[in-house]
């Protein structure tokens, strides 16, 4: 005879996408009516339009589907009311709770903690059109396709451009209790101004504003285990990029740049504010470096460039981008396989070594 508590040991195993915790633990089994052989459960979801249903239907019926004696079962999804999400968001938030934080003190977010294990890289480079915010996007596809838990944060406020890059379209991040979780896009967790914004109005902010924009990206949304965390900063040495170095004091960095003299120039003063503020360069990305025809490559914007910046800046050059004819799906993501993609990998495992990331034991699964 299959029993209850049959049924929630299974569904223990299976965890929120998004918060990587269990489903039972999470208070999101409503009911659990079992009948014979036959199983019928009721699973909540924090809202009706949520992204990842499909996922938690999928490894619901798969857990049901080993437990002894079960024959058959019935799996209803549901919504959370309003008391439930504030129950679940409340759960979540013990779960990132910091032992040692003071009392009547600002609460400090869980990535930003001493003993937090999540790698900040900010990818940077001088001038804007060299690719910078397309690099950041394929980097993290291609540390997460190593089976790296990977974060994004879109700091080039005026100028976010990574919900079209991952080709999010009307993705935006879900709201549970004052709690933003992160739009997910294959197995990445993403957050950008672009999200904010009505129809692609321009942002017209003062520093400060921006400041605390990119502070609340940390401190209002939820981001869970991260082994690593890409931070898109705009062109240039300005306010978000102070604002970044300050509120990151160990964050490394990555500086882009292409070939041309006049691009790797610019670059070099970002390269220099990292050093000013003792923020490791871990290396220079060479990004439309050439551009090959049967075999043979053409050095469009010249050569040498993004040796020599990496050179100045005593880093290496991590790698070389190789120009692409942009297709029409609206991704700037290269494909699984592409020489670009190729070129990814080996740049995120050279990173990977560089920024000592560290797996966590569940990445990946």
């Amino acid at each position: 005879m299959v029993t209850e508590q049959q049924v929630l040991d299974a569904l223990r195993k299976v965890e929120d996408p998004e918060v990587h915790r269990s489903i039972v633990e999470l208070d999101m089994v409503k009911r659990v009516d079992i009948q014979g052989s036959h199983v019928n459960v009721e699973i909540l979801l924090t809202v009706a339009g949520c992204p990842l249903r499909n996922k938690i239907d999928q490894d619901v019926r798969a857990a049901l589907a080993a437990v002894p004696g079960v024959e058959s079962y019935d799996v209803v999804i549901g919504t959370m009311n309003e008391e439930e999400r504030s129950r679940f968001a409340a759960k979540v938030r013990a779960g990132q709770a910091d032992p040692l934080q003071i009392a009547g003190q600002p609460e400090i977010p869980a990535l930003l903690r001493e003993d937090a294990k999540t790698v900040f890289i900010a990818v940077a480079s001088g001038k804007g059109g060299v690719g910078k915010s397309t690099t950041t996007a394929n980097l993290a596809v291609a540390l997460s396709r190593l089976g790296y838990r990977v974060g994004v944060i879109d700091a080039d406020i005026y100028g976010f451009s990574l919900p079209n890059i991952f080709n999010l379209g009307d993705k935006r991040p879900t709201l549970v209790d004052k709690m933003i979780m992160p739009v997910q896009q294959d197995g990445i967790k993403i957050m950008s101004m672009g999200f904010f914004v009505h129809e692609n109005n321009p942002v017209v902010w003062r520093g400060p504003m921006l400041g605390k924009m990119l502070r609340n990206f940390f401190t209002e949304a939820f981001w869970g285990d991260l082994d690593v965390m890409l931070l898109d900063l705009p062109p240039g040495t300005g306010d978000v990029a102070l604002d970044v170095h300050s509120l990151l004091p160990k964050s490394k960095e990555i500086i882009v740049t292409t070939p041309q003299s006049n691009a790797t120039e610019v670059a070099a003063r970002a390269g220099t504010m990292a050093i000013r503020t003792n923020h490791e360069i871990i290396g220079v990305i060479e990004n439309m470096s050439y551009f090959e025809v049967n075999g043979e490559k053409h050095y469009i914007f010249g050569q040498g460039g993004g040796e020599k910046l990496a050179c100045e800046l005593n880093t290496e050059l991590l790698g070389q981008i190789p120009l692409t004819v942009a297709t029409a799906s609206g991704s700037g993501i290269f494909a699984d396989g592409s020489e670009q993609a190729r070129v990814f990998e080996k740049i995120a495992q050279n990173v990977a070594v560089k920024a000592d990331i560290k797996m966590t034991a569940t990445s990946g699964a």
